[in-house]
């Protein structure tokens, strides 16, 4: 049997490579955004091993052995999940995953969108923890909506990029790979103001507002 201590500290290709061994409908990068979210969900009845099955749709995959189904869950809560708790702090900021730089193209423009908005329907999905209303605080509340917005935007140049209407200038596709990068920090920032406001809320049972999920997940 591997040491659990050997599992918390598999890299983040190994856990890529175990989600798609065992056939994970998403990949790496949605799956670590997701559990941002439902790390910081207000939802106390939110757990580590309730979002790893819904992963998978709600039952966890088979495994061909014990030892196996160990590694996937021990490197996925010990690992990922535990790692990520530390971003609840304003001197540890989450920040979404980082893109190898390219020349400014079209090829490059729909890539990027295309796993942006999937980070920010991970987190989204792991926030509201399955459900389609949740009590947010006030600032997490509007947070959210600016999520959406931007949600919106990175969809709206995937599909623009993927089928462009006509050929585009290096000068345009490098001012909206800029548009898409200011985007990214923007949309870590209100990701971050997410975080800290239902921490806080946690914490001091703030003033919570109903939110409804919003209606951007495929």
């Amino acid at each position: 049997m591997v040491k659990s201590s050997k599992l918390d500290r598999l890299s983040d290709q190994v856990l890529r490579a175990l989600l798609k061994k065992h056939e994970c409908p998403l990949r790496f990068h949605e799956v670590r955004a997701r559990f941002m979210g439902n790390i910081a969900t207000p939802d106390i009845s939110a757990s580590p091993m309730q979002e790893i099955r819904a992963l998978w749709g709600g039952e966890l995959p088979e495994f061909d052995s014990a030892e196996d189904a160990e590694i996937l869950i021990t490197g996925l809560t010990g690992g990922l999940w535990n790692g990520l708790t530390k971003h609840q702090s304003r001197r540890t900021p989450f920040q979404l995953t980082r893109i190898k730089a390219a020349a400014p193209s079209y090829e490059h423009l729909v890539r990027l969108s295309k796993f942006r908005r999937e980070e920010l329907d991970g987190f989204i999905e792991g926030l509201f923890a399955g459900k389609d209303y949740i009590e947010l605080p006030e600032t997490a509340h509007k947070a959210v909506g600016s999520l959406s917005e931007i949600r919106a935007m990175m969809a709206g140049t995937y599909e623009l990029c993927a089928c462009p209407p006509a050929p585009a200038s290096t000068a345009s596709l490098a001012e909206t790979l800029g548009h898409m990068r200011e985007l990214t920090r923007i949309a870590e920032a209100e990701i971050n103001t997410v975080i800290l406001s239902c921490k806080a809320a946690r914490a001091h049972m703030l003033e919570t507002f109903t939110a409804e999920k919003p209606d951007i997940l495929h």
